[in-house]
Order: structure tokens, then sequence, then C-alpha cells
């Protein structure tokens, strides 16, 4: 006679339901290929169909059918709506086989036409925001004072990235702006690297570094992945406000983890999730903040252990988060979900 699991889930009738409804919406191939791409994106309605040739009537309906069996989210931003991979929560029935299901999935490679519609999408999002920086990139400090002051977040990014032992050789930051954090990596490291993918941008934190006579910076004109393309390495990287303008943040996480030798550190600080629509016609942005749970979950994904976080709130209503990611000196186990 077989021995009872003390641990076992009651076997309730709405827990074989639930079950049932994860099993039927993984036993599609169009959905499972929908959950792949959402394995660090997230997308609109539209942009699915167009990565997958689908009427937008067919699509909602696959997207409803993996909604109901817990398999994505939804995320309002501005008039949008955006659909992601949902969190398994290891208390619920059904975890352990949805993140076997995601981790499955992500072993499998996608097609090159599909790649290369994901990739256009992201190459328009990312234009967008380098149009809005090439026509504003005079008035670029008075569109982020709008939401948060430099001197506001400064400190705290510097305190987190520097706090604790961390090799001084080499540092990137991703997205300078004008350039004033350069001058807090400067003193600090031997070697400092800008990179920006906004000629206008970089151009004015190459004056700003000539003006302080930062003399150990180089300007790379490209992405992380142009960086990692170089074989470029750091022990610590600082993403400072940048994310909410980039085309999918957990892929930046991603390169970025890639980019950090072990011992390394990330910090990253963006704005918290709101609801002001006005910031992406006033300030470029794509996405309105972020839900601290999902730095943490695209950081472990990519093999960073989370560390120490802030939280700083505005008088106007914004809400800035300085979270500190560390990159293990041996691997650590990354949960398979995005």
């Amino acid at each position: 006679m077989l021995a009872s699991n003390p641990c076992a889930t009651l076997p309730t009738p709405d827990n074989f339901e639930l079950l049932a409804r994860l099993c039927k919406a993984s036993a599609d191939p169009l959905r499972l290929q929908v959950l792949r791409v959402l394995k660090s994106n997230s997308f609109g309605v539209l942009e699915l169909c167009a990565i997958f040739n689908v009427k937008q009537s067919g699509m909602s309906h696959h997207l409803k059918v993996l909604s109901t069996a817990g398999l994505v989210d939804t995320r309002r931003e501005g008039n949008s709506i955006f659909y992601r991979r949902a969190l398994a929560d290891a208390t619920e029935v059904g975890a352990e086989l949805q993140s076997s299901l995601f981790h499955s999935l992500d072993e499998i490679g996608l097609d090159a036409d599909i790649q290369q519609r994901v990739e256009t999408i992201h190459q328009q999002r990312a234009q967008s925001s380098r149009e809005f920086f090439a026509r504003h990139a005079d008035k670029f400090r008075q569109q982020q004072e709008l939401i948060v002051d430099y001197r506001q977040y400064a400190d705290s990014a510097r305190d987190l990235l520097l706090g604790g032992t961390l090799d001084n050789n080499t540092v990137i930051e991703i997205g300078p702006g004008e350039g004033e954090f350069l001058a807090e990596l400067a003193p600090r490291f031997k070697r400092v690297y800008g990179i920006d993918n906004a000629r206008v941008m970089l151009d004015q934190a190459q004056a700003f570094a000539q003006r302080q006579r930062l003399e150990n910076i180089t300007f790379i004109h490209g992405t992380s992945a142009d960086a990692l393309q170089q074989g470029l390495r750091a022990d610590a990287i600082v993403i400072n406000m940048v994310l909410h303008h980039v085309p999918s943040p957990a892929e930046l996480i991603e390169e970025a983890a890639t980019l950090l030798n072990p011992g390394g550190r990330l910090v990253i600080t963006d704005l918290c999730s709101h609801d002001q629509n006005w910031v992406r016609d006033a300030c470029g942005d794509l996405w309105l903040g972020f839900e601290p749970d999902e730095f943490s979950t695209w950081a472990q994904h990519a093999g960073l252990a989370p560390g120490n976080s802030l939280y700083l709130g505005q008088r106007n209503g914004f809400q800035v988060q300085v979270c500190r990611f560390d990159k293990p000196a041996t691997p650590i186990h990354t949960q398979h979900i995005a």
C-alpha cells in the first residue's frame, strides 16, 4: 500500500479544474509560441497579431484562454494593454507545472520569421525613442525634472553601487543622459564606458566629460548588445532612468547581466508604476514605470541576486526605486519565468 504524502494539496474539484485549464491552454502550438515570445517581452494584442500574422479576433481568443489559465497577465500602459507572462506563485496548484512549461519553451528557439517580426517591433520602439531625444535634446533637463530631479536619486544610486566589496576596474553606464553621473564614476573606477544609442545625447555626455576633465571615459554609440559583441565586460553597471525608454527592459537587464563579471553589481534607478500617461508625449517614455517585482523577476531570470532597494517619494506624486542586483561569483539557480 502506497503511503500518502502529508504535504499533498487536497484533491478539491477546483484544483483539478485549475490544472485542466492550464493543460488546455498549453495544448495549442500558437499559444505556446505566444508564451515563448513573451519570455522577456511585453506586447499589445495588435503587436502579437503582427508577429504571428493572425487576425485580432483570433489572437484575442488565444490570449483570453492563456489569461484564464493564469499563464499571462495584463498591464495597462495609458490607453494600451500589454500582455506578459504571469509569475508562478509557488503556493498555487500548478506552479511547478507552469515553471516547467516556461523552462521547456525557453529551450526552443524562435522561427527566423517570428524573431524578425519581434525585432521589427523593438526597432520601431527604439526609433521612436531616438527621434524623441533628437528633437528634444536641448530640453532634456527640463523634461526630466518634470518627473524627478537627478539630484533626488544620484546619492542613493552611488551609495548602492559602491557599498560593500567591489572591484573598481571597469564600470559601464547605459544611457548616461547629459553625463552627470559619470562624474561620480570616473574618480572611483579605472575605466568608465558610457553607452547610448542616441547620438545627440552621447554628444552631450561627452561634452560634459570634457568640461569636467574626466579623461578615463570611453563613449560608445550603440546598445548593450553592441558592447557584448565587442567583448566588453565590467565590474559594475548603472542604468539610471533609462528602462522606461527602452523597447524591452527585460532584455536590457539580461544583457547587462551578461556584461557583468562574476562578483559584479548592477544598479537600476527608475520610476515605480504610475498612471501619468502625459509623460509619453512630454518625456518620450515607452513604459509607465515598473512594479518592484518586475525588476527582481527579470534580474533573477538573468542570474542576478537581489540586493538592497530604496524607494524615494516625490512631491509631484511619482516614486523612484533604486535597486541593486549582484552577480554571484558562481552561477545561481534561476527561475524560469519572465
